[in-house]
């Protein structure tokens, strides 16, 4: 096997609801076997020294369900914060949330400012959550924070890739691989600008099964990926003229 590199790994998180669906339990009991799976995989990830893992953990696009379900999953995020946190903490992992967090209610917009004002010096994995999280609106904010920031007025001025990725919700490295759980095979509007290079895998696993083992056949995929980011010649990323 390959011993490259990988970096940070996102994760779409689906399947709890059809996991919970083929016990005959209700949805809520799929997504609280859910939030083990993450504290799991967060434990792997540490361990298997992956510097970054983002979660897509609530997208904007979910707070359409059901008014009954969509305060059970605000609810069990803000438990899970706190139930977490401290073990996060001592493993020295850093929090950060992303996403349009304004219409959250002050008590959980008080804990995710605790969580990551507390854990902000830690020095080992990055793990960030996306909650009501959407990219095209994350593409969009950046637009308008950009448009506040920046003088027009010079007809010369134009917008660069560089000028917009400061203004991303997420604005360090993009991820190297992408997990989706649940047989779809989508981004489901996950980070579109951060995954427009990333290497896509895709399982029939539910995300309340997924473990060490399905994360490191994950990783495994991705080192047998050879990684060009449009180029001819990944290895030291110059495109050679054909000879004539």
């Amino acid at each position: 096997m390959s011993s490259k590199i990988i970096s940070h790994i996102s994760i779409i998180m689906d399947g709890n609801g059809r996991w919970a669906n083929q016990r005959n339990m209700p949805r809520a009991y799929g997504h609280k076997e859910g939030v083990k799976a993450i504290d799991k995989i967060v434990s792997a990830c540490s361990v298997r020294q992956v510097s970054q893992l983002s979660l897509f953990a609530l997208s904007s696009e979910n707070l359409n369900r059901p008014d009954y379900e969509v305060q059970f999953l605000l609810k069990l995020f803000e438990d899970s914060i706190n139930k977490y946190i401290d073990g996060l903490h001592s493993n020295n992992v850093r929090i950060k949330f992303i996403g349009n967090l304004e219409s959250f209610s002050s008590k959980l917009l008080k804990n995710i400012s605790h969580a990551e004002k507390i854990t902000k010096d830690n020095t080992g994995l990055k793990l960030n959550f996306a909650i009501n999280y959407g990219g095209q609106w994350d593409i969009i904010n950046a637009v308008n924070n950009m448009l506040e920031d920046i003088d027009f007025s010079s007809k010369t001025k134009k917008i660069s890739a560089i000028d917009l990725k400061k203004y991303l919700s997420l604005q360090g490295s993009s991820p190297d691989l992408l997990i989706r759980t649940a047989g779809e095979q989508r981004l489901s509007n996950f980070m579109l600008w951060q995954h427009a290079y990333t290497e896509l895998y895709f399982t029939d696993c539910l995300w309340p099964d997924f473990n060490e083992k399905e994360l490191d056949l994950a990783i495994e995929y991705y080192q047998k990926r050879t990684r060009k980011f449009g180029l001819l010649n990944p290895s030291n990323n110059v495109i050679k003229k054909d000879v004539k």
